[in-house]
């Protein structure tokens, strides 16, 4: 119900028109804005003639308690322009707008008001009411406009200022995990990635995270570094997640879901805030001592006018990292990779071929052959691995995480607010793709200037990236362990070492005397020789190891993960509805550039021969020539309508996107939402996605451990033939287990049997891969929500059914040197003696299979008496078998059984509140190119208290995530986590 109210008094004041300075953009800058040649299009802001400048000051108080109430929003509806109560409950509102004008009253906990100002008055006073009912959250992320959460057409979670406030998790982000819907993976203390419904890895292409419309993605890693850049404790003002393909509406990489990180207007929140975080973990000192975890942060933003204002944030967290050091073996004896024939190395400790989870230099490509040895009175062959070091000795145990970002906001008009903001941020962690990551004072920045009123944006931005010291820990063991001894020679005297040792000992106890003396020489963790060799080859870019493995010899290969890229990108948006009568219209475009500096390990540039491109142009020079550009761009229009008294509501959009390297794509989305006695909220949605390959995916040419990883598009493929003439390495493997078994134990070692060789040709297959394409996804989803009991109990139940087409993925191949794939040479040269004769390569290319998965999920949250709430959801998520296999892993990595359940009431007495959450999930099933294996089911619970101290402007909070300390890990390889036990003291809203 609306209120008429007139103001005390008013000024009539002139009006300048405002003309922008010119200035001079930066190259990066100008490129951006170029795209925005539409802007034009966007309706004209300035004003003709002189305005009339209103003054409204009003008192805004707790309609139970009668206390004035601090930091209320009051915004004038269909304009940007608005103010916020200050600490008395006071206000002032200056507005140019013509009267009649309504304003719109809104604060986290009370009743939103809607008040309509007919003419000029006394003074106001409003009073707020309490907010005990759900489902009143506005959302925007689900169809790009404002709306009721209840009457969103697709699947959509909210976390408000307040549910962030409440939150037993130790920040904010870590509370995702807990929403209905969402998977999180923790691949460091620093570095979080949530995905929704199925195919997870730690590297996510497949979900978007969004900043104030700023995509969060490091451009050359390919995913977004969790919050490490985001928006820190303090300027947090909401979370709004859609579960879900959402490519319809925001393109390339919102194929799986969409996060969106909203922070606070310095206009609204003013004032200098304050956080300080101090906890505990490694509690049970297993893994790691008792280590301190920090966290400060501080706020402060002013408005002057309602004209200008600025907010400045700062924030840094430093803590010992978890470890990863899980030892289950993925190549056990019974595998062909290892040695099946040989019974008696069944067992713990007795696999001579042992790959374990998080150790690095004992994969597939260290495999070492010996063959010849007298065993049992016959000349054998056996499969080794190299003995590799573990993560725990390679990746620094300590981490932090610097963020600060500013942003200055002027208002042209009651209907245009243009705003730069400036964004840093510097993290440490270890992160995953094809190998494990140690990320150090990598860097990220953006620059973002946005003109923006209230039915329309015009928004452009640069990112810079710089992966800093980080180092790759597989190249790290690799030439570590090169250093020492090639294979080659490992493998001779380990043969030596062996035969010896049989002549007074089991095989069992043999190989592991072999294994001694084989490793004699190399260095080892916790010495000084081991930190000195470290610290050199974690100084070199150059993944390779080319002095042969000569003893003694100083490390020439190296690890750094030198990676530099910028993006560039622009979108805009204007809702035509008020111009148009018979349906409402939002139409918008974006386009985006990647810049990427050739590292010569990483990434090259591919308009110079083969030979030369890893090569710097000049000797002892950076410079490995011209950068590589990887574009995209696209436009979108929506239109939705209402039908049958506005209790039928259809939406119905089109996205164009084109990327020049592949064929233009259109992406459709309609969706139906019907509404039944004002509280029954059905819909229905169908829609089409794309993805386009990350950079990784599409252009990355690194040699890795004698594999070289390949992006998937056709011209990387010139000259190296792993597209059209190779054989997948699944193949090779049971080739050679086939003719170990049928080689001749009488030829000398070291010396290939052509006839058994030819005689097993048909176990090799050939890979024929296509050049990479854009995943595609069709998504059917079907959801219902309402509030019942007097708006006291909210459901939301949805299901959906996914089905990808092209899905990407890595697939290892070999290519013969010495012919083409079908003939004698080219079988020949699969066999594992002669591996100097093929080339391995890790491909990014699509999967020839369709692959379906379908899923539901039900939430609820009921206040069942005064404040105590109890809430909770429960996930389901599975795929379809198919018939045939792939030509690499898919990986869904999803458990079918998530579960949440949370108890709390913000304030049980007057100024304490409690909550805790309970979580629960299945165990499933891992694959990914680094690991594969069973996760086991876990249940953590959460807990948290809270004191508010109103006289000081004080919150203390302390709690902890996973109280009873159950140790679980949350993919294959992936870190052991346990407790966390924090204090946080929040002080707001001094010196407004």
């Amino acid at each position: 119900m609306r209120k008429e109210i007139v103001p005390q008094q008013y000024w009539i004041l002139s009006h300048q028109n405002k003309r922008a300075a010119n200035g001079r953009y930066s190259r990066w800058w100008l490129y951006a804005l170029l795209v925005l040649s539409f802007s034009h299009f966007i309706p004209d802001t300035s004003t003709a003639q002189e305005a009339t400048l209103i003054e409204i000051s009003g008192l805004v108080i707790d309609q139970e308690k009668k206390e004035p109430i601090s930091d209320v929003s009051i915004q004038i509806k269909g304009s940007v322009t608005g103010t916020i109560t200050n600490s008395t409950g006071a206000f002032v509102l200056r507005t140019k707008q013509k009267l009649p004008f309504t304003l719109v009253i809104t604060s986290v906990g009370f009743q939103p008001q809607e008040l309509q100002v007919t003419s000029l008055a006394s003074k106001l006073q409003i009073a707020l009411v309490t907010q005990t009912v759900l489902g009143n959250e506005v959302v925007v992320t689900a169809s790009r406009v404002a709306e009721n959460i209840l009457k969103s057409p697709v699947a959509i979670e909210k976390l408000d200022i307040r549910a962030i406030r409440e939150t037993p998790a130790p920040s904010f982000y870590d509370a995702l995990e807990n929403v209905k819907g969402v998977q999180m993976t923790t691949s460091s203390l620093t570095f979080k990635v949530p995905n929704t419904r199925g195919f997870n890895i730690p590297n996510n292409f497949r979900f978007m995270q969004l900043v104030d419309g700023v995509d969060m993605q490091a451009a050359t890693l390919g995913v977004p570094l969790g919050n490490a850049i985001g928006p820190t404790e303090l300027d947090i003002a909401s979370v709004e997640i859609t579960p879900g393909a959402a490519s319809a509406l925001y393109g390339m990489n919102a194929i799986n879901g969409m996060a969106n990180l909203i922070t606070k207007s310095p206009f609204t929140y003013q004032g200098l805030s304050v956080y300080h975080k101090t906890g505990v973990n490694h509690v049970d000192g297993k893994d790691r001592d008792v280590s301190l975890l920090t966290e400060s942060a501080i706020r402060y933003a002013h408005a002057f006018h309602n004209k200008w204002a600025f907010k400045i944030n700062a924030s840094y967290l430093r803590g010992t990292d978890w470890v990863s050091s899980t030892a289950t073996d993925q190549n056990p004896n019974n595998l062909n990779t290892a040695n099946p024939n040989f019974k008696e190395l069944n067992g713990a400790n007795n696999n001579p071929a042992y790959d374990a989870w998080n150790r690095y230099g004992d994969e597939n490509n260290n495999a070492v052959t010996i063959q010849g040895v007298n065993y049992n009175g016959a000349n054998r062959t056996f499969i080794l691995r190299r003995t590799g070091y573990w993560e725990k000795d390679l990746v620094k145990p300590t981490v932090d995480n610097l963020k600060f970002d500013a942003a200055l906001h002027y208002r042209l008009s009651e209907n245009a607010e243009l705003s730069y903001s400036y964004r840093f941020g510097k993290m440490d962690g270890v992160f995953q793709r094809g190998n494990k990551i140690q990320l150090d004072n990598v860097i990220v920045q953006n620059h973002k200037l946005e003109l923006k009123g209230h039915n329309y944006f015009v928004r452009t931005y640069v990112s810079l990236e710089n992966t800093g010291d980080s180092y790759n820990l597989k190249p790290l063991a690799d030439n570590l362990q090169l250093t020492q001894s090639s294979n080659t020679v490992w493998g001779n005297n380990f043969k030596t070492a062996l035969q010896n040792a049989l002549a007074t000992n089991d095989l069992p106890t043999a190989m592991r005397i072999a294994r001694v003396a084989a490793d004699a020489g190399r260095a080892e963790p916790g010495t000084k020789a081991f930190d000195d060799l470290k610290k050199t080859i974690i100084s070199i870019n150059n993944w390779d190891h080319v002095n042969g493995g000569v003893a003694g010899a100083p490390a020439t290969g190296g690890a750094w993960l030198k990676q530099q890229s910028r993006v560039y990108h622009a979108d805009a948006q204007w809702d035509l509805s008020n111009k148009i009568k018979i349906f409402n219209l939002l139409v918008g475009g974006d386009a985006r550039i990647y810049e990427v500096i050739p590292d010569g390990n990483n990434f090259v540039d591919f308009s110079r021969p083969l030979a030369e491109r890893n090569q710097p142009l000049k000797p002892g020079s950076d410079d490995f020539g011209k950068n590589v550009y990887y574009k995209k761009f696209g436009a979108f229009a929506q239109v939705t309508k209402t039908f049958f008294n506005e209790k039928l509501k259809v939406f119905a959009s089109l996205r164009f996107d084109h990327n020049p390297e592949f064929d233009p794509k259109f992406n459709p989305r309609i969706a139906l939402l019907y509404t039944l006695a004002e509280k029954h909220n059905f819909r229905v949605s169908f829609q089409n996605g794309f993805r386009y390959p990350a950079l990784f995916e599409a252009l990355s040419f690194v040699n890795n451990g004698n594999v070289r990883r390949v992006g998937g598009l056709s011209y990387i493929n010139e000259g190296l033939g792993y597209l059209e003439n190779s054989y997948t390495l699944a193949s090779v493997n049971a080739f050679n287990a086939a003719y170990n078994k049928d080689r001749d134990p009488a030829l000398p070692p070291k010396t290939v049997d052509n006839a058994a060789a030819l005689k097993n040709r048909a176990l090799l297959d050939v890979t024929a891969l296509s050049p990479t394409r854009p995943e595609r996804i069709n998504s059917f989803e079907a959801g219902y929500k309402s509030v019942l009991f007097g708006n006291k109990l909210i459901l939301d139940i949805d299901a959906y059914l996914n089905e990808y087409d092209g899905f990407l993925g890595q697939v290892e191949v070999a290519v013969p040197n010495s012919g083409k794939v079908g003939s004698d040479q080219a079988v020949i040269d699969m066999v594992a003696d002669n591996r100097s004769k093929q080339t391995r390569y890790r491909v990014y290319t699509n999967a020839k299979n369709k692959y379906r998965n379908y899923g539901s999920s039900l939430g609820a949250t009921w206040i069942f008496y005064k404040k105590f709430t109890v809430g909770g959801n429960v996930n389901f998520n599975d795929i379809v078998s198919n018939k045939s296999s792939d030509v690499f892993i898919t990986g869904f990595n999803t458990p079918k059984w998530i579960t949440n359940v949370s108890f709390g009431n913000r304030e049980v007495v007057k100024n304490l509140g409690f909550n805790i959450v309970w979580k629960w999930q299945d165990d499933f099933l891992w694959e990914s190119p680094l690991a594969n294996g069973k996760v086991a089911a876990y249940s953590t619970i959460d807990a948290q208290v809270s004191v508010k101290l109103p006289k000081l402007n004080t919150t203390i909070k302390g709690g902890g995530a996973n109280l009873l300390n159950h140790r679980y890990i949350q993919y294959a390889a992936g870190p052991t986590i346990g407790a966390i036990y924090y204090v946080a003291i929040t002080v707001d809203g001094l010196l407004k």
